[in-house]
């Protein structure tokens, strides 16, 4: 890691308060840059401000399906820690179940978080980097947006538009000299994986598969840790991936076998 990599550079990350979004946070702050972490609930997020300071880490609750109050939160953000040079999207919700079970709400929160979220505060971010002429957007999408997972249509469908979402908005801020990339996990060792968890040896049937669910295992034969897509996101955003845009990452050990 290269502690001054992003020294100079101001970041939004939303779901920040644990899993991926902190790991992201961390990351970022610890490669130099300012970080403001963004979260619904303010235990998590808060806690990173108090290890890191406030001048490295900077806490906003917010809730992202509220458009009000993300277009002010970017305002905040670039008048009081500095001109957003870095978006990445992590907040997700995951509500499990059959198509034909599935409630209008669990179906209209998942996407009101996964996409709509997505769409409002890249929109935000967008229209500042495009007049400054840099920045870098990346969503932190799925594995499950480009294969079928049983149980999971809501969650898988609302990653696949996020996912298609951000790569037209690289097309289109591609002359402004905006990247916008995605880095689908795989499963990782989250508390929105392990809601799917059910028995002790759980983590083991992940790693095997599940054919009566028609579902690989993981070829490299371990679950991700959080920091596994942090160092993806960490790459994307540095000028290492400058002539990278539009591009999905997959994180997952080889679990779709790139399907």
């Amino acid at each position: 890691m290269r502690e001054t990599e992003l020294s100079g550079r101001t970041a939004l990350v939303t779901g920040a308060g644990r899993g991926i979004g902190q790991a992201v946070a961390r990351l970022l702050a610890d490669q130099g840059a300012r970080v403001v972490a963004v979260d619904r609930d303010l235990t998590g997020i808060a806690a990173l401000e108090t290890a890191y300071g406030t001048e490295r880490i900077t806490a906003r609750a917010v809730d992202i399906t509220d458009r009000a109050a993300v277009n002010a939160l970017v305002d905040e953000a670039e008048r009081t820690v500095g001109a957003l040079d870095i978006l990445v999207n992590v907040a997700g919700v995951l509500r499990p179940g059959a198509v034909v079970e599935l409630d209008d709400q669990d179906w209209d929160d998942t996407f009101a978080v996964n996409t709509t979220g997505v769409f409002v505060l890249a929109r935000a971010a967008a229209r500042r980097m495009a007049e400054r002429r840099a920045g870098c957007i990346i969503t932190v999408g799925s594995n499950a947006a480009g294969i079928p997972r049983a149980g999971m249509a809501a969650y898988a469908a609302s990653k696949a538009a996020a996912t298609l979402f951000t790569k037209c908005l690289g097309l289109e801020l591609a002359r402004s000299n905006v990247r916008c990339n995605v880095v689908s996990p795989g499963s990782t060792d989250t508390p929105m994986q392990r809601q799917l968890w059910n028995g002790p040896d759980a983590r083991d049937r992940v790693i095997e598969g599940d054919l009566d669910a028609y579902r690989v295992g993981i070829p490299l034969g371990r679950i991700a840790e959080p920091t596994d897509i942090a160092e993806a996101v960490g790459f994307l955003v540095s000028d290492r991936a400058r002539h990278i845009t539009m591009h999905d990452l997959y994180v997952d050990g080889g679990a779709t076998l790139r399907a």
